[in-house]
């Protein structure tokens, strides 16, 4: 008896994360997705060496995500001209723990998601990860 062998195509392309994580967005609930209409999602590959630098990391593998912004708790009508918050998810540290752990790309990208779309709401890492263990 033959086993056939499963054939691989290309890894997810940017394109592909993007998506998910727009339907994603577009699946939250009120009050937050009225909340978040006006945060830009962008995808890159990895983090650049000035983010990493200033988050006290190593290695670009270890982000996947990262909310850039003032958090809804501490805007003020005076914050006109500001930069647009942003939720920058990054592809490749993305799919290498996609590779390691298993777990259904959706559900992987939807988690980094929710987590740095709580930063824009003011929860801090460990709001979340309290939250998170809490589920569990």
């Amino acid at each position: 008896m033959r086993v056939s062998m499963r054939t691989f195509g290309p890894p997810p392309s940017a394109a592909e994360i993007e998506a998910i994580a727009r339907t994603a967005m577009e699946r939250l609930p009120e009050p937050f997705a009225s909340h978040i209409r006006g945060v830009l999602l962008v995808v890159e590959e990895f983090a650049d060496a000035e983010v990493l630098a200033e988050l006290g990391m190593e290695e670009a593998f270890d982000l996947t995500g990262l909310y850039s912004g003032r958090p809804l708790t501490e805007k003020s009508v005076e914050d006109s001209g500001a930069l647009p918050d942003t939720v920058t998810l990054f592809r490749r540290p993305i799919l290498d723990e996609w590779a390691a752990d298993g777990e259904d790309l959706e559900h992987l990208v939807t988690h980094i998601l929710i987590h740095e779309v709580g930063h824009h709401f003011g929860f801090s890492d460990e709001d979340m990860h309290a939250l998170e263990d809490a589920e569990h």
